[in-house]
């Protein structure tokens, strides 16, 4: 804006220019999204979980309370993938993604790790066995078949659960420990582990036997 001052030098008017940013700011939310969101899914990806739960453990700390991270992994999807395209996989993957998003709270996370990987993050529960109701919950919401292209799917879930401050004092231990629960609940498929110091006992003598 510029003023525009007659002959007495008093204002008179103004120069206005306007500039139309609502197209360049819709595009700076879009790429925001997408660095923070799995662009099947529309789940938050990776990113984005981290964020979220070291806000959470910030605030578990002042609390006095515990925070639950619950990493899952489907069954039998590769072979349903494999068999059937990666088109139909993709819609189930969708499929299942709003049914875990059911399932949980709104205060709660569901994000996209990857491939056919999802995690849970559970704010603000007083006890382990509050992970536990929501892992069986899940179990059963997946349990349901799944009709998608004409075909009826069958996945299970194998979840591995580290609660923060007992599995992990940070980010990276927490969300590490769950991950390792989640391979051990693999072995027996279709089940929920908790994470125990044991089962990193186990993957450091098994990587030195192969070593």
């Amino acid at each position: 804006a510029a003023p525009i001052h007659n002959r007495d030098g008093r204002v008179a008017g103004a120069v206005i220019v306007f500039h139309d940013v609502s197209q360049s700011r819709a595009m700076a939310l879009k790429m925001s999204r997408m660095a923070h969101h799995d662009f099947l899914t529309g789940l938050p990806n990776r990113v984005r979980l981290t964020e979220r739960l070291s806000q959470a453990i910030g605030l578990a700390d002042r609390h006095g309370t515990r925070v639950a991270l619950l990493f899952l992994d489907l069954d039998h999807f590769k072979h349903i993938n494999d068999s059937l395209g990666h088109a139909i996989g993709d819609q189930l993957l969708v499929s299942v993604a709003k049914r875990l998003v059911a399932c949980v709270r709104v205060t709660d996370m569901v994000c996209r790790q990857g491939g056919d990987e999802f995690v849970v993050l559970l704010h603000d529960i007083a006890q382990r066995e509050d992970a536990a109701h929501v892992a069986e919950k899940l179990r059963a919401a997946l349990a349901e078949p799944q009709f998608i292209g004409g075909h009826e799917l069958h996945v299970g879930l194998s979840i591995g659960i580290s609660i923060y401050p007992d599995d992990g004092q940070n980010v990276d231990a927490v969300l590490q420990n769950a991950d390792t629960a989640m391979y051990c609940a693999k072995a027996g498929r279709n089940g929920y582990q908790f994470f125990s110091s044991e089962m990193n006992t186990r993957a450091v003598r098994r990587l030195s036997v192969e070593g």
